[in-house]
């Protein structure tokens, strides 16, 4: 059982793997110490996103720290299944470096979306997950399918669009979801993924 688990961490896509880690190991550390990953008044005071705190607070880091904290153990592991198979399409396809910027830099703007839509409908509702990170690796993988027409090797472009399209319906549907959190992660991701992929290319012709 050691060994086949060492194989299937081997195997991961390194980046990736350190997302999920972190993650991870943010969650147990929280247990560990006897705090309750339920109790909103914990999640704020480690970090999770709350407008008022963010914006009149002056604490923008709520904006970064929040894409590491989960609500309980189930937030946590739905998140990081997704990632663990989603992330590694996408790493292995635009390299570490791109996929860092996707995954964090579209987490960012899914909190960003999150923020705003709150401000402008006076909401100031707690937020946290890593959801909108994960869509931004989403958003990247459906870049990679519009750019190819379709047809990249290894993806199933058909199946990567109706889990996007999907993931997406069923977060405005579920109540206590983020579900702008999801979308600003998925869009953030997608321009990420092209806007990076011109950068790349151009930085490829010029050496």
């Amino acid at each position: 059982m050691l060994q086949e688990m060492g194989a299937f961490l081997k195997s991961r896509k390194k980046a990736n793997l350190l997302m999920v880690a972190i993650n991870a190991a943010v969650f147990l550390w929280m247990i560990l110490t006897g705090g309750d990953p339920l109790d909103v008044r914990y999640m704020l005071d480690h970090g999770a996103m709350l407008p008022s705190l963010t914006v009149q607070g002056g604490q923008y880091y709520r904006l970064i720290t929040s894409m590491f904290l989960h609500f309980g153990a189930e937030h946590l592991l739905f998140n990081m299944l997704l990632l663990v198979f989603a992330g590694d399409m996408l790493e292995s396809r635009v390299g570490k470096l791109r996929y860092l910027l996707i995954y964090l830099g579209g987490g960012l703007a899914g909190n960003l979306l999150s923020l705003a839509v709150n401000l402008s409908q006076q909401e100031d509702v707690p937020s946290a997950g890593a959801s909108g990170a994960v869509f931004a690796v989403i958003g990247g993988l459906v870049w990679l399918i519009v750019k190819n027409r379709g047809r990249v090797e290894g993806l199933d472009s058909r199946g990567v669009l109706m889990m996007a399209v999907l993931s997406l319906i069923q977060g405005f549907w579920e109540t206590g979801v983020d579900h702008f959190a999801h979308l600003g992660g998925f869009l953030g991701g997608f321009v990420l993924a092209a806007v990076s992929g011109i950068l790349w290319a151009g930085s490829r012709k010029n050496t």
